[in-house]
């Protein structure tokens, strides 16, 4: 091991290095296709570095996802305390960024929801993603809303995941399309 390599910037930048190939792999191979040697061989280190940072590939996994759930939560939380149409607003805007800025674990998430719903540090997931889909409905009432919002929920996160080589700026317009379309919406009536 490296002088560099012991140094906590040199851990924070292997710890780094192993998210950002565990990302790439588990969006590719698959969260079961992919073992920690095949991880630290990518990455460049032992199977033993690999695991001091992380004790598992569930760790991994949690530590993966972890920025994208918070996001979630956080608009979780700026939903409770809107109107309807506030909230529908709000939703279709927070729901976009998502897709946004969490490609890469969209397309992990997707993939692998339910090895990541026994995960205690997501627990709550479900329950938010319940809560965005009502948002992005309006009209919990009626069952059209509902499956146009799951149909938003599932397609458009999915297309995103599936679009990373377009820049935010080129994919955001299509979002906002898809989804007014979708929804029902006037275009662009949110912004």
């Amino acid at each position: 091991m490296t002088q560099a390599s012991r140094s906590g910037t040199g851990r924070a930048e292997l710890r780094e290095q192993i998210l950002a190939v565990a990302a790439q792999r588990f969006a590719v191979v698959g969260f079961r296709g992919t073992s920690l040697q095949d991880i630290a061989a990518e990455v460049g280190c032992a199977k033993a570095s690999l695991l001091y940072h992380f004790d598992s590939k569930d760790a991994i996994l949690a530590a993966l996802m972890k920025p994208a759930v918070d996001s979630l939560a956080d608009l979780d939380r700026r939903l409770a305390d809107l109107d309807d149409e506030a909230a529908h607003r709000t939703a279709i805007d927070g729901f976009i960024e998502l897709c946004l800025r969490f490609r890469r674990q969209i397309a992990v998430l997707y993939a692998e929801i339910p090895q990541l719903l026994h995960q205690p540090a997501f627990c709550d997931l479900e329950q938010m993603i319940g809560r965005l889909h009502c948002a992005l409905a309006g009209d919990r009432d009626d069952p059209a809303e509902m499956f146009a919002a799951l149909v938003v929920l599932a397609g458009a996160s999915a297309a995103s995941a599936e679009h990373l080589d377009l820049t935010d700026d080129e994919l955001r317009p299509m979002l906002t399309q898809v989804i007014a379309r979708t929804l029902g919406d006037p275009p662009r009536a949110w912004d």
